[in-house]
């Protein structure tokens, strides 16, 4: 088995360099990448935009005042206490489901500007979506160099629910701490792995696979060098990594008075883990109960999960660094091992952008006209899909 990058200290040159002349230099060959991903995104809020001149509801109100963004806004407006009726009879539905940090984010640059927690929650999002991106170009550089961080990038950027990165959603700001956290790793910087990963668990449940991703690759490293043992960080890096998880869940139980009170709230939401049955059957039913309605956004997610699972198989037979294997398959696990909400299971992938390195890296091979072929069909995809996600499907993406 190769030697993991993540017990690897950053070369020589690079820790010789203040900490501002490596940033500079990062942004540097970042850039062209940064370019193409806002080409991209920009590309899809034109298409949205258009699309929205026939609808009469305004493409910043679909991007951030509806499903969680409302919610979102909701909590960074009153703070925590709203539960409406749920959708089955004696059930309802708590605003504690929902993880503080986004909505914290979104009332602070509110409070600090002259805007409304619609704008603040969108300035946020793409704020983290900037940052994830060049997050996701670093992770890529540092293993395969500048083309497949590049490639990395874009198709990170031209996924079938990308449009998710330009809502007022908490999923930018959980792939950016993921992202630099998992470079972290890369780089043996224990501790800044340890406190993203801490933040990256303040924003989603299923953050809590960057934790499992730094203890981990922490458990590797102590393993395999026995020296390292000595050294606080890696053991305050690990310690570190899943208290915004868990303080959140503690807070929530302490509040609705249960240790297990955040799970008793998922259920109420209809969401549960049952490892993958109901998936199994949605999935099957989908593809043989011609008696069904038709519906892209199930037809899509169905896709989207049996192409995940392939891209998975494709990247642990690459043998990548360990927090990458684990990090992605936690969650791929949370994604296809729970119940409800089908049509969003795509959107619960978007922070898995490890599962792009295989494509990536096949891209980087394949001949000019054909890479220029295949991103122009998966930009076609991913815009119309985008706006049809927004405009059409009558479902929380």
């Amino acid at each position: 088995m190769p030697a993991d990058p993540a017990v690897g200290a950053p070369p020589r040159t690079e820790r010789a360099l203040r900490p501002s002349h490596r940033a500079r230099g990062a942004l540097r060959r970042a850039a062209p990448a940064l370019v193409l991903y806002a080409v991209a995104r920009l590309a899809g809020l034109a298409v949205a935009a258009t699309v929205a001149l026939t609808t009469h509801r305004p493409v910043w109100a679909a991007l951030g005042d509806s499903w969680d963004s409302r919610w979102y806004a909701h909590i960074a407006r009153h703070g925590y206490g709203t539960v409406i009726p749920g959708r089955l009879p004696g059930t309802t539905r708590s605003d504690l489901a929902f993880f503080p940090l986004f909505p914290g984010l979104e009332r602070g640059v509110a409070t600090l500007a002259p805007i409304s927690l619609t704008i603040a929650g969108l300035v946020v999002a793409w704020l983290s979506a900037g940052a994830a991106a060049w997050g996701i170009y670093a992770v890529g550089e540092r293993l395969h160099g500048r083309r497949t961080g590049t490639f990395l990038v874009l198709l990170w950027g031209l996924l079938p629910h990308a449009v998710v990165e330009t809502m007022a959603y908490s999923e930018p700001l959980m792939t950016a701490l993921a992202a630099w956290s998992l470079y972290a790793l890369l780089t043996r910087r224990w501790l800044w792995a340890g406190a993203l990963a801490l933040l990256a668990g303040l924003t989603r449940p299923n953050a809590i696979a960057v934790a499992v991703a730094v203890i981990s690759a922490a458990g590797l490293a102590l393993l395999r060098r026995k020296d390292l043992r000595r050294d606080w960080r890696i053991w305050a890096g690990a310690a570190l990594a899943p208290l915004g998880w868990l303080g959140y869940a503690a807070w929530v139980g302490h509040r609705s008075g249960s240790p297990l009170g955040y799970f008793r709230i998922q259920r109420e939401w209809g969401s549960r883990f049952d490892f993958g049955a109901s998936e199994f059957h949605f999935v099957r039913r989908l593809f043989t109960d011609r008696g069904a309605a038709p519906h892209l956004a199930y037809d899509m997610a169905a896709a989207v999960l049996l192409a995940a699972v392939a891209a998975f198989v494709l990247l642990a037979m690459d043998r990548p660094p360990l927090s990458l294997v684990v990090y992605s398959f936690v969650l791929l696990v949370i994604a296809i091992g729970g119940t409800g909400f089908y049509a969003s299971r795509p959107r619960f992938l978007l922070p898995a952008f490890p599962l792009l390195l295989p494509p990536a890296l096949a891209l980087t091979k394949a001949r000019p006209r054909t890479a220029v072929v295949l991103i122009a069909t998966v930009a076609a995809v991913s815009v119309t899909y985008g706006a049809y996600t927004l405009y059409y499907a009558h479902t929380a993406p």
